[in-house]
């Protein structure tokens, strides 16, 4: 499941946005999925990245 997925991804500590969930995952909703996890108590951050191009992009971490 996405959920478990994502969980194990980002225990390596690796952090994980939108479009990494995507193409990782085949995850479309990864903001849902962090609710999910973070309802289970799974203790996740997030942070705000800008792009090249300027665009605000979150990005989510858990601290191992």
């Amino acid at each position: 499941m996405q959920n478990e997925a994502i969980h194990e991804y980002l225990k390596t500590g690796q952090s994980v946005t939108a479009l990494d969930a995507l193409e990782l995952f085949n995850c479309f909703r990864l903001a849902s999925r962090i609710h999910d996890l973070k309802k289970q108590g799974v203790d996740i951050k997030s942070e705000w990245l800008q792009t090249e191009s300027g665009k605000q992009i979150k990005s989510y971490f858990m601290e191992v």
